[in-house]
């Protein structure tokens, strides 16, 4: 059975206390980045893969969409996100990612963030999002950067005081699955390497239009531990348009 692990009640509470939990997208760190990214909303029908609290879809219906299909696993997560949606152009879908079957050019724009490196196999995810997105379509998204998935920890290595020493990247070119730790618990995801991400779009049939690797606000330096967060990318952007 697929990985549910926002729906157990120790891990939604500690998500919930974090600064992008409470604060929506000014409380993400690489928003300032990926919003000049995103396309124009107006009139586009859009699907959000892995929505979680709705912030995204919310952004988009804010920035003119037509309508807009959140996906989600977590069924606490939906539930927050139908309380904070005001918009009844707007539906939540409780599936996987990997389970959706929308109609041909049932969509113009398929966004997702954060939520492919909970999923196995990108290629398959992109036939799926190929079979719903329109021609001309635009495709973007953010997951955890290869480097930071392929050790499997997601931890940095310390020396005897405790003090950061580097980050551990190996095991690079084997991909699936990886062990993490993630608020204090254990947690299932898949390591991809970089090749993956983008030579399956390019061969794919979709044209790259950005790719970044997001570095933290300068408004957010003063946080504790985010000035290490320079020292390996911790997520990758990808804006892609269906040819």
């Amino acid at each position: 059975m697929k990985e549910n692990k926002y729906d157990n009640d120790i891990f939604f509470e500690k998500y919930s206390g974090m600064e992008r939990s409470k604060q929506g997208l000014a409380g993400a760190g690489e928003w300032e980045i990926l919003e000049p990214l995103l396309p124009d909303f107006h009139g586009k029908r859009v699907l959000d893969l892995g929505c979680g609290y709705g912030w995204h879809c919310i952004y988009a219906m804010e920035h003119g969409a037509a309508s807009v299909t959140g996906i989600d696993l977590s069924e606490k997560m939906l539930e927050v996100a139908r309380k904070k949606t005001a918009y009844s152009q707007v539906r939540y879908i409780q599936m996987p990612i990997e389970e959706i079957d929308f109609e041909k050019d049932s969509f113009d724009v398929v966004l997702s963030s954060l939520a492919f490196h909970y999923v196995k196999s990108f290629p398959e995810t992109l036939d799926k999002v190929s079979s719903c997105l329109v021609s001309g379509g635009d495709f973007i998204f953010s997951a955890e950067h290869p480097i930071f998935t392929s050790y499997g920890t997601q931890d940095w290595y310390y020396g005897a005081s405790g003090e950061i020493l580097h980050f551990p990247v190996d095991r690079y070119f084997y991909e699936g699955e990886r062990k993490a730790r993630f608020l204090g618990e254990e947690v299932t995801k898949y390591h991809k390497t970089l090749t993956t991400y983008l030579e399956t779009l390019l061969t794919g049939g979709y044209e790259l239009l950005h790719v970044v690797e997001p570095q933290p606000p300068a408004r957010m330096m003063s946080m504790e531990g985010m000035k290490d967060e320079m020292r390996r990318p911790m997520m990758l952007i990808v804006s892609a348009r269906k040819k």
